[in-house]
Parts: structure tokens; sequence; C-alpha cells
């Protein structure tokens, strides 16, 4: 009697072609899931992104005797401000972000400016954040 083993040539090439089947239809989900993907990432609501800085920067100036130590723009055009417990806003013109130190808490910003004034005997910060079509300034008033 005769042993059989292996397989035949025609059952290899059924594998072969499940397996490209297979293959291919992976590759095409994976590119429309990868493709929404890149469409989801550029898509920048500037109402988000305002929302983002702005709830990190007034928790920031709510804390108690906080200080500015300084606010300006640099040579190469990033505006910041430093307070005395050392957390830096920075507003990056090259790559459009607001950075929290160097965590980049918003996206898609077109400026963003920091001012320090004294108004009504009390220190404010004066911001112009804008995004998109849209300009927001507000005015924060720092805790003696």
């Amino acid at each position: 009697m005769k042993s059989q083993k292996g397989i035949t040539l025609i059952s290899l090439t059924i594998y072969v072609i499940v397996m490209a089947a297979v293959i291919g239809v992976v590759a095409i989900i994976s590119t429309f899931f990868y493709s929404n993907m890149n469409d989801v990432n550029n898509t920048i609501d500037p109402i988000t992104e305002y929302t983002k800085f702005n709830t990190f920067f007034s928790d920031e100036v709510n804390h108690s005797n906080i200080k500015v130590l300084e606010c300006g723009t640099t040579d190469n055009g990033q505006n910041y401000i430093v307070f005395d417990n050392g957390v830096q806003y920075t507003y990056i013109p090259e790559n459009r972000g607001i950075y929290k130190n160097n965590v980049k808490i918003a996206k898609g910003v077109d400026n963003c400016t920091f001012a320090k004034n004294i108004k009504n005997g009390k220190v404010v910060v004066e911001v112009v954040f804008i995004a998109g079509n849209r300009t927001r300034e507000n005015t924060y008033t720092l805790k003696n």
C-alpha cells in the first residue's frame, strides 16, 4: 500500500489564491481606514482648539499669588508668557501650535499673543487667539 504524504499542486494553487484574496481585502480596508484617519486629523475646529487652550490657561491664572515673570516675542516670532511657578505658554508659528512647557495643547492656531498690563491696580494678561476665521480676545485677571 502506498502512503500519500503532502499536498497536491491543485490544493496548493487554491491555498495561494485564497491567501491572495484575503490579503487584498485587508489591504483595501486598511487603505480606507488610514485615508479616513488623515481626513479626521486634518480637520481642525477653531472653537475646540480655543476651548482646550482656554481650559489650560484659565486654570493657570486662577492659582493664588501667581505672577508673570516674562512676556513677549522672540526673534523668530514665537509669542510666550512665563509664570513664576515655572509654566510657560508658547505660540510657535512654524507649526501653528500653542505649547504648555513642551506639550502641544492647541493646533491649527493662526496667531496667539500674550500681553501683561495693569488695569484698576490689578495685573491682567490679555490674550488674542486667532484660529480659522475666529478671533478671541480675553483678559485674565491674576489673583493676588
